[in-house]
């Protein structure tokens, strides 16, 4: 097996993510997922999910699993999850959904975005 040239750490990882990948403000989520065609996915821990709740009408794929559960030719493929779909990702803060997104595009997924600042900038938002 091939060793990467440079050894990359998660700032850069989030760098090279952060510069490919569209983001959604909470400002626009909700106009976004007027569209039903718009996929908006949790990819934080179950634990993280259980103790703060999920923004509506979320599915939940944890990070960890998201390659298998986007696959269709996974045996735990989450059927909601279509290449013709928006998809909007999302989890804590932003830094998990970025690569979450980059990752999506990689797999050949063309309308992706995550969403800046995550759960906590939602829940900011739901406050007012």
């Amino acid at each position: 097996m091939a060793k990467p040239s440079q050894p990359r750490g998660f700032k850069q990882m989030l760098a090279e993510a952060n510069s490919v990948i569209e983001s959604v403000s909470v400002q626009d989520l909700p106009y976004l997922l007027d569209d039903d065609d718009v996929l908006l996915i949790d990819v934080r821990e179950t634990a993280e999910l259980d103790s703060t709740g999920a923004i509506p009408g979320a599915i939940h794929i944890p990070r960890g699993l998201l390659e298998f559960k986007v696959d269709r030719e996974s045996p735990v493929y989450h059927s909601a999850v279509r290449p013709e779909r928006k998809i909007i990702v999302y989890c804590g803060t932003g830094g998990r959904s970025a690569l979450a997104a980059k990752t999506l595009m990689e797999m050949g997924f063309e309308d992706v975005a995550s969403l800046t600042g995550g759960y906590d900038a939602w829940q900011l938002t739901q406050s007012d």
